[in-house]
């Protein structure tokens, strides 16, 4: 199994508690673009930001002790700290300013979490007492007591329905919110911590709230049904000491765990296995699973953090995947009652029920009852008071039903309506077969090769094979955890796309090279709602044409390069090297020959594009930077207006500036996104979009810090071209002016030095252009030679050797000028020149006498 190592930095100073450490915080926001850390023996709570490490983080200094809890409200607006000095405090986030004191304690707090709406917090810790919190007015809604020793972790159930806490002995609680009242008590299921300050019990609910994940005593993870509290598996792997923390992922297919034997395992929670594990030097006391990205955040009791990027393979299915989407009933009351539950009549009181629960008692089997019969329900209502059901549950199962059956009506009535209309040609993917159960079908085949694949226990088969073996790459099958359903192949690449799947209805883009000089340069993008329909590959770019009439056009490092809209839905396409062929329908097929088109409506929409969620997480960015494009465009294609017009363009020249300093930063970001998560060929792609050469320097000292050396030397290889074919460029506009100042350097010898009467029109930037205008006037003529005498020194230093060959055309040159500016020496001076004009004969003689030297590069044959 592949080991990378995670590079960890210090964010606080730990104390060495008995040689243990400390317990600290990490946690990131909900758009990934922060991650905030604490320590139990560091009063100051950090706001790091994940794409430059190497910066200062911000720093609030507001507790007079360590800092033992951090949680966010879920739109990433409030943060919450908890502290050793009893109190909590809440701040506006990301900013960090400080809004109030909402509650103390008698004893150092342990445990914070806030529910799903954001509108209570629940906080606990020695006391033994859970506090909830109104996050509105501050209010205390209720103090849940039941635990014997200090809490240790809190956790609301997803669907705002339960939350659950767990104690340094090990004793986890299930509350209902609903009512205050104890359902389940689990006694002794989690490990003794007793008085070791660097390790804290925790639970957490699975993402669709369905499992609570208790570490258990025989060093694994634990889970419990939702409703019953009872066991339904565990996760057992080669941790050797108990899990002291783990992480679900946020679509809670993976989970992170880590031990008191300093590993940290990632599991793939449907198969009970592990699929890949990482050794540390210290305990990792928290983890924190980014939100939009394969990535996980630790941090060891040492205080030192880091960021474990490509946590789970490419070719699995990714964490972010088929997230859960639970929208809580109520965000405005603490206790989550629902207006119209209020009225309903059930037998016995909840409260009631709920008075002598606080021991070994446990609630009735909810599970069992919500699949009652309906004849069984109905009974139940002149039952016994304890097999009455509360009606949030209840509410809940029949509302989802209900979903249910209007979206099958909805589904009805629209393949009703589809049926009734003529059938427009669907997309396809050149080359490929339709699918057949069991049997291999071919996503691609074309001129280089063939792409087959094959469904085998849920899972299928892809292989790659080229027609000529001797000269197409040995590309090794893959297994197809997405279910990919079109794919395009050339001699270097290949690229693949399923239909869209899961509750958010996301399709996959996956790019993989057969060759390259990174490491990881597979990529993979997630588009939300919007299905690929076909791909094409070319000369470095990957096409995606997709269910939105988008084209999407990325590199092959997997920069979203353009995004174009199409005039009709996609029929196929096709790439070739720098081409590509795209077929789409004209018009919607309508057996009335006619069209119909609807008034439309007005809608405000942001200037966004319509980016694919990429597989570093930085759509944001992504964003930024292909607006700054457009708007560069906009500026270059105002200043050519304005020039042609005869315009002063001084005023765009500084926008424009402006908007290059303003891009590079934002490419310079991309490209510590690209380093964190190893997407290297995409970096170096970025470093070429740099504009000014500072820029490129700050690429470099950012892959150097990084401790990326092979990056740096491409990095330095691109900067090395650029000055190169600067330094051309620039050599090149001075030998354009030479001609001009050898030309009058043959009129002159040794005898006759030129130097002008002063002139208010003397000027160094006087050259060639004289040669070119026929109006000028003598003394024009007199001061444009008499700067080019002055700078013709330095100009044939530099041009010595390339200029010899020029002499015959340069006396072509002399007899021009001569002819147009009405000088012309003494014959005896020079044979090439017709004399006629004594006057400047004489200004020349009189004025002359060796300002200058005479000129060592004339040759013989001219004189």
């Amino acid at each position: 199994m592949k080991v990378r190592s995670v590079k960890l930095r210090e964010a606080h100073k730990v104390t060495a508690n008995n040689g243990r450490g400390s317990f600290c915080s990490v946690l990131w926001d909900q758009q990934a673009l922060h991650l905030v850390t604490a320590s139990s023996s560091d009063p100051s709570i950090s706001i790091h930001d994940p794409l430059l490490p190497s910066t200062a983080p911000k720093i609030l200094r507001h507790h007079r002790d360590g800092v033992t809890a951090l949680a966010i409200s879920p739109n990433s607006t409030c943060l919450a700290s908890g502290s050793v000095d009893h109190s909590v405090k809440l701040y506006k986030f990301p900013g960090g300013e400080f809004e109030t004191n909402i509650t103390r304690f008698t004893l150092p707090i342990r445990a914070l979490a806030f529910n799903r709406s954001g509108s209570m917090l629940a906080a606990a810790g020695d006391d033994e007492g859970i506090k909830l919190i109104n996050t509105i007015d501050g209010s205390i809604a209720r103090v849940l007591k039941g635990h014997k020793g200090p809490v240790t972790s809190l956790a609301f159930d997803p669907n705002s329905e339960y939350l659950a806490s767990i104690d340094s002995t090990g004793s986890v609680i299930y509350w209902e919110l609903h009512s205050g009242r104890t359902l389940h008590t689990l006694n002794g299921i989690a490990p003794d911590t007793g008085s070791d300050l660097s390790v804290m019990n925790v639970v957490s609910w699975s993402p669709d709230g369905e499992t609570l994940a208790v570490p258990g005593l025989r060093n694994d993870l634990v889970m419990y049904d939702r409703d019953t509290a009872e066991k339904l598996f565990s996760l057992r792997g080669d941790h050797t000491q108990p899990i002291c923390f783990f992480s679900w992922s946020p679509n809670g297919k993976y989970l992170a765990t880590s031990g008191l034997d300093r590993q940290v395992l990632i599991w793939d929670v449907a198969r009970k296995q592990d699929i890949d594990r990482h050794k540390f030097d210290d305990n990792i006391c928290c983890m924190a699973w980014k939100p939009i990205g394969n990535a996980l955040a630790i941090i060891d009791v040492m205080g030192k953090y880091g960021v474990w990027e490509s946590v789970v393979p490419s070719s699995m299915k990714s964490p972010t995947d088929d997230v859960p989407n639970l929208q809580s009933k109520n965000s405005n009351g603490l206790l989550l009652f629902d207006e119209d539950e209020q009225d309903v009549n059930v037998s016995g009181s909840l409260s009631d029920l709920g008075e002598d629960s606080h021991g070994e008692t446990e609630a009735p089997c909810r599970k069992r009852l919500r699949k009652q019969s309906a004849y069984e329900e109905n009974f139940s209502e002149g039952g016994s008071e304890e097999w009455s059901l509360p009606p949030k549950v209840d509410s809940r199962k029949k509302m989802n039903c209900r979903n249910k059956e209007s979206l099958n009506r909805n589904e009805g009535l629209r393949s009703i309506m589809t049926s009734a209309r003529m059938k427009m040609q669907e997309a396809f993917q050149p080359g490929a077969t339709p699918a057949q159960p069991g049997k291999r079908r071919f996503l691609c085949y074309n001129m280089a090769g063939s792409i087959t694949t094959i469904e085998h226990d849920g899972y299928s088969h892809i292989e790659i094979d080229f027609h000529d073996t001797g000269k197409g790459p040995r590309v090794p099958s893959m297994t197809d955890h997405f279910g990919f359903t079109v794919a395009a192949l050339n001699e270097n690449a290949s690229v693949f796309a399923n239909s869209c799947k899961g509750e958010k209805n996301m399709s996959t883009l996956m790019y993989r090279p057969f060759s390259t000089w990174a490491n990881n340069s597979e990529w993979s993008m997630r588009l939300e709602g919007e299905e690929v329909k076909v791909v094409a590959l070319g000369t470095a770019w990957v096409a995606a044409i997709t269910s939105s009439n988008f084209l999407r056009i990325f590199t092959e490092g997997g920069l979203q390069k353009h995004v174009l809209s199409l005039d009709g839905p996609v029929v196929t396409a096709a790439g070739f090297k720098d081409e590509l062929a795209v077929v789409t329908h004209a018009s919607d097929c309508l057996p009335s020959n006619d069209q119909v088109m609807p008034k439309p409506v007005l809608t405000l929409l942001n200037l966004s594009f319509p980016l694919a969620s990429s597989d570093l997480g930085a759509e944001a960015l992504e964003n930024e930077f292909i607006l700054n494009n457009m708007h560069l465009l906009q500026i270059q294609k105002r200043m050519e207006e304005m020039a042609g017009a005869g315009l002063d363009t001084t005023s765009l020249d500084d926008e424009a500036f402006s908007m290059e300093v303003a891009q590079d930063r934002c490419i310079l970001r991309l490209i510590a996104s690209c380093c964190n998560g190893d997407k290297l060929v995409r970096a170096t792609e970025l470093v070429k979009l740099l504009t000014m050469e500072k820029s490129v320097k700050g690429a470099i000292k950012l892959v150097t810090a990084l401790k990326l050396p092979n990056l740096a030397e491409r990095f330095n290889s691109v900067l090395e071209e650029r000055l190169l074919n600067e330094a051309k460029r620039t050599k090149q506009k001075p030998l354009q002016n030479s001609v001009a100042h050898v030309a009058v350097n043959k009129t002159l010898t040794s005898a006759e030095k030129i130097n002008t009467t002063e002139s208010p029109l003397s000027s160094p930037k006087l050259t060639a252009p004289l040669f070119t205008k026929k109006a000028k006037s003598q003394e024009v003529a007199r001061v444009g030679i008499q700067k080019t005498e002055q700078n013709q020194i330095p100009v044939l230093d530099d041009i010595e050797k390339e200029k010899e060959i020029e002499d015959v055309k340069s006396y072509e040159e002399v007899k021009k000028f001569g002819e147009m500016s009405g000088i012309q020496p003494n014959r005896s001076s020079n044979p090439f020149v017709k004399s006629s004009n004594k006057e400047a004969n004489k200004l020349v003689e009189n004025q002359v006498q060796s300002h200058r030297p005479s000129n060592p590069f004339l040759k013989s044959s001219i004189k």
